[in-house]
């Protein structure tokens, strides 16, 4: 495996997935892990990532140098490259020479980072500070024309170091470069795939649960459906799958998920819990965005462990709580680093700090296309793999401010004849996540020749492929005028319809 240290990069998930795409795994850690845990984990090789501060900063975030002597390769990526060159013995000169966005890189020397690389190259950019002095015994490979060490190696110590971001997109030939150090300098083997991804979750449950039971949330939704269906198959009727309908759930969404996990993957056993009207009690007057997942969160763990109780009466053993948390929730929420920025509380991350059972999430490392290949693997039917993600507070976060019974209303009708229409015109799979949001403001319209005053609705759609960076999709004008047309004229209290534009980031792909 690849290990990543995280010094608080905004991206060092997208260091994590291309890893993870040639098929070798890889693992974000917060920077200053122990020496112990490395040991433990036995990593292949170290990529140390890049981050928002200067190395001299006080405070800034360090590794263990040690690290640098283990004998392990490490690759430094901007404030890694950076960190590297410190701890070695050169000269690090803050904010002498920023660099942002795209820039050509003169090779001067491929050595063994930038093997296979033509002698310029495009590279993208995004540092203040820069090594001004090789440490001793280091070769530069490239340069750009404000930065005279762009890349540079040091094959005996096994340290290596790029200033430019090979992770995104807008570097060509990065992938290459991450190929370079992952298979030529760390000699790794592509052993990361759904099956043996598979193989290992299943034993880790087993190894986790033991013999007792689970109770596990489930909404119908990809992620929790594959974290029930992983759970069945490694612990089979010790499972106890929960439907909870807390009032913010799609038009016929109820019906549905009560159908498929009874008819079609027939669970043993599963609890349809009707919650509604204890959610919106709990959410009256609350608008914060956070304040309303952590109390969606809180209010979803009480309303568990009242089902616990009763399943402890007939002698069930329930002692876990089985979640479909995946690693973009963790991401947002900060969990892997002290020194990312959080972005958001996620409801199935907000819990109570003296919860009763213990937490099992078996999708917690992974990506939302790795959950999509593991459902596939476990054979779930195609119609519930590609539905597009649904928030687990469910239409509570579209709704922006206060939740009431009323404001649900007009969003669930607005959202239905959205995605309604976008199955009608084959869009639907041609986006990445489509929904509709209730805005809390009201706006000036006419209908009837008759003045109105009612709300505005914001549809959004969004192509992604991991839900970390999502940009608008361009839907027809028709098919918008269409869908405007009817909401306007179908859903009571709306007046006006709008189509967001803004990709991820700077906006993410919820409202709140």
């Amino acid at each position: 495996m690849i290990l990543i240290l995280n010094f608080g990069a905004q991206y060092a998930h997208l260091i994590a997935r291309r890893i993870r795409e040639l098929g070798v795994y890889s693992e974000i850690l917060p920077c200053d892990v122990s020496l112990k845990e490395i040991g433990r984990l036995k990593p292949g090789g170290i990529i140390l990532s890049g981050g928002p501060s200067s190395v001299y900063e006080h405070n800034a975030p360090i590794m263990d140098r040690k690290i640098l002597g283990l004998g392990i390769p490490v690759l430094g990526i901007c404030y890694g490259l950076q960190l590297i060159a410190k701890f070695a013995g050169g000269t690090v000169l803050a904010g002498k020479s920023k660099e942002f966005g795209k820039k050509e890189i003169n090779v001067k020397n491929n050595g063994k980072l930038l093997r296979g690389l033509s002698k310029k190259e495009q590279v993208w950019m995004s540092h203040g500070d820069l090594v001004a002095e090789l440490p001793k015994d280091f070769e530069v490979l490239a340069s750009t024309d404000t930065c005279r060490i762009a890349a540079f190696e040091n094959n005996d110590k096994r340290l290596y170091g790029i200033q430019f971001h090979a992770e995104v997109a807008h570097t060509p030939k990065g992938n290459k470069i991450l190929k370079n150090f992952v298979f030529g300098v760390c000699k790794s083997k592509k052993e990361w795939g759904t099956g043996s991804i598979l193989k290992r979750l299943i034993r880790e449950i087993k190894k986790e649960v033991g013999k007792n039971s689970v109770i596990m949330g489930v909404s119908g939704g990809v992620d929790s459906t594959v974290a029930a269906t992983l759970l069945h198959k490694a612990i089979g009727s010790r499972l106890h799958c929960v439907f909870i309908d807390h009032g913010m759930i799609r038009k016929n969404e109820a019906g549905e998920v009560v159908n498929f996990f009874e008819n079609r993957l027939k669970f043993r056993h599963f609890y349809f819990v009707d919650a509604s009207q204890i959610f919106l009690e709990r959410l009256k007057g609350i608008t914060d965005p956070e304040e309303k997942r952590r109390a969606i969160g809180h209010t979803f763990i009480e309303v568990f462990e009242s089902k616990v109780i009763e399943l402890d009466k007939m002698h069930k053993k329930i002692k876990f709580l089985g979640q479909g948390t995946i690693y973009p929730d963790r991401i947002e929420s900060a969990q892997p680093t002290k020194y990312a920025s959080k972005i958001k509380s996620h409801h199935n991350l907000a819990l109570p700090e003296k919860m009763k059972l213990k937490v099992v999430e078996p999708l917690k490392e992974l990506y939302k296309d790795e959950v999509r290949k593991i459902g596939n693997e476990l054979k779930i039917p195609h119609d519930i793999i590609s539905r597009h993600p649904f928030p687990g507070p469910g239409l509570a976060i579209r709704v922006l401010g206060e939740v009431t019974a009323e404001r649900l209303r007009i969003l669930r009708e607005a959202d239905y004849i959205f995605i309604d229409e976008l199955k009608k015109s084959g869009h639907y799979g041609k986006v990445w996540q489509a929904f509709a949001a209730l805005l809390p403001v009201k706006s000036v319209g006419v209908m009837g020749d008759a003045r109105t005053y009612e709300y505005v609705v914001s549809l959004r759609a969004v192509t992604s492929i991991d839900a970390m960076t999502a940009d608008w999709a361009k839907l027809p004008n028709e098919l918008l005028e269409r869908i405007s047309n009817i909401i306007i004229n179908e859903v009571r209290g709306v007046n006006r319809v709008l189509y967001d534009i803004t990709q991820k980031p700077p906006g993410t792909i919820e409202y709140e």
